[in-house]
């Protein structure tokens, strides 16, 4: 059966880029991943977020379920999100059976900082910006932003770079769930 692993931070903490990187060291180990980055898909569901609790409700669980789905058809599965409340991540974890979560701590300054000169394709520009406008819906600004409370991954990308930390995620994964998950 194959796996579901979502990766969970602070928008800016470096989600995309371990990401990426991981599934790559994952191909080359023959174990192919399929990225189900947020950002990319909200565009289909939500062309024009509003980011409120009920639009996060939907766009998450949507987001759990097509994971599902894949993993069902023998496809492994990366989700790239940052899932501010831990219920959207414990959805997911509750319909698929081999899930994992990857924490990547980091403080909100960094987060902040790195957002500002982010070049991600889909990734909305300027967010902590717009956390000073009325209204806004900023994870760990204007909204909580819950941690894992016990992840099976968790990387610390304000001491590691993205390769370390990749590494370290991939070499989890094949810890977790063995080199046989391979497409």
């Amino acid at each position: 059966m194959a796996f579901a692993v979502w990766f969970t931070g602070l928008p800016g903490s470096g989600k995309t880029a371990i990401a990426s990187r991981a599934a790559a060291i994952l191909k080359k180990k023959g174990i192919d991943v399929k990225i189900l980055q947020l950002d990319e898909i909200r565009r289909i569901l939500t062309p024009t977020p509003k980011y409120t609790d009920e639009e996060r409700d939907i766009v998450y669980a949507s987001l759990g379920y097509m994971a599902k789905l894949l993993t069902e058809c023998g496809v492994n599965v990366f989700i790239d999100a940052t899932a501010n409340k831990r219920k959207y991540r414990d959805s997911a974890r509750n319909i698929i059976p081999q899930f994992a979560e990857v924490f990547v701590r980091c403080p909100l300054s960094l987060c902040m900082e790195r957002e500002a000169h982010r070049k991600a394709a889909f990734s909305p520009k300027g967010i902590y910006n717009k956390s000073a406008q009325t209204g806004a819906n900023v994870p760990g600004v204007n909204v909580p932003y819950e941690e894992p409370l016990k992840p099976e991954i968790v990387v610390d990308s304000d001491k590691m770079n993205p390769g370390e930390s990749a590494k370290k995620v991939a070499d989890a994964i094949i810890t977790l769930y063995g080199e046989a998950h391979g497409n």
